[in-house]
């Protein structure tokens, strides 16, 4: 296994870590990589994965088909408008219907979750965020390379989670025992229009929500993540996908892993693709902190971007989730939850 991480001393580049480990669970490199990650989630809140083996043509088959779909022209594409969706909370917003920080972001997008049928439990509940998603009919094999996609993710997923547990030297099940078995998969195809601007944002300073969010960029670039030495870019690598703690994962490991403010402006002639993929607790757990040795809740609520604690609240993580997404979305959580 090839070693590829490279801190500096200066915080001013994203560790990348060689997961081939972790995915074939090879046990004597697996304390190595379950290290990197330790490092790189106390340091950064980011990470590079690399040798995580994810199909190259599946990757580049949802790149082409994302593309021909956000080249029609808008009222093709509110053929899957997010009302539509209704409480499965899935669907296409336009640009500037996804508020951050209370800001417009430059950027329109599709919602997409675990495709759940009528009649599962959860949707004949009327659970939110729970049930069918929403696919253009007019592109072909759109809905199979998803679908395709948010398996292979969600597999993916599973693997760090037992990394990151692994690097609190817990047992590589803590997570899936305890909250993950059955997570909730929320995925997002972002597409951002060129912009000239330096004060227009296509998504402004913000941490995650979740426990894990794994992303896929195209070669446009534009990310940019919040080191201890400042902002820095987050630049695509290819056969890569940049991994971050979401606020519940800070919140489990009482502040030890923080999650780490990012922002994002494409200012590039072209359109930028990105395909962020959160991999977070089920919806009706309750999540709790860890028992970490030698670890004090450290709230940095002063300090965050947004001057919240996570360590404040309690209930389920669908109770914390719904919260959050009726600021990003405040007229479709009037109509819809």
């Amino acid at each position: 296994m090839t070693i590829l991480q490279d801190v500096d001393k200066e915080f001013s580049q994203v560790p990348i870590i060689d997961i081939s480990a972790l995915i074939s669970q090879t046990s004597n490199y697996s304390k190595v990589v379950a290290d990197q990650i330790r490092q790189a989630c106390q340091d950064y809140g980011f990470f590079y994965i690399v040798g995580h083996g994810v199909d190259e043509k599946l990757q580049e088959k949802l790149e082409h088909l994302s593309q021909q779909f956000f080249a029609q022209d808008e009222k093709t594409k509110q053929k899957i408008r997010m009302a539509l969706g209704g409480r499965a909370w899935r669907g296409y917003f336009p640009v500037g219907k996804e508020l951050t920080s209370g800001r417009p972001d430059l950027k329109e997008g599709i919602y997409f979750g675990t495709e759940l049928e009528e009649n599962h439990p959860l949707v004949k509940a009327g659970v939110p965020m729970h049930g069918r998603n929403l696919f253009p009919s007019n592109i072909p094999q759109f809905r199979e390379t998803v679908l395709d996609y948010i398996d292979s993710m969600t597999k993916l997923g599973h693997t760090l989670m037992a990394g990151i547990a692994l690097s609190l030297e817990l047992e590589k099940s803590y997570f899936t025992d305890r909250y993950t078995k059955d997570p909730l998969i929320l995925f997002r195809i972002f597409n951002y229009p060129p912009n000239s601007s330096l004060s227009k944002w296509g998504v402004g300073e913000h941490t995650d929500y979740g426990v894990l969010t794994i992303l896929k960029q195209d070669n446009v670039g534009g990310l940019q993540i919040k080191s201890k030495s400042g902002w820095i870019d987050a630049p695509p690598i290819p056969g890569s996908f940049v991994c971050n703690i979401g606020d519940m994962l800070d919140r489990m490991t009482q502040g030890l892993y923080r999650s780490t403010p990012h922002r994002v402006q494409n200012l590039s002639t072209s359109n930028r693709l990105s395909f962020p993929f959160f991999f977070d607790p089920n919806f009706n757990v309750e999540v709790k902190p860890i028992e970490l040795k030698d670890v004090v809740v450290n709230d940095d609520k002063s300090d965050r971007w947004d001057k919240a604690s996570v360590h404040e609240f309690r209930g389920t993580y669908g109770d914390y989730l719904l919260n959050k997404v009726s600021k990003v979305f405040p007229e479709l959580q009037q109509k819809v939850l």
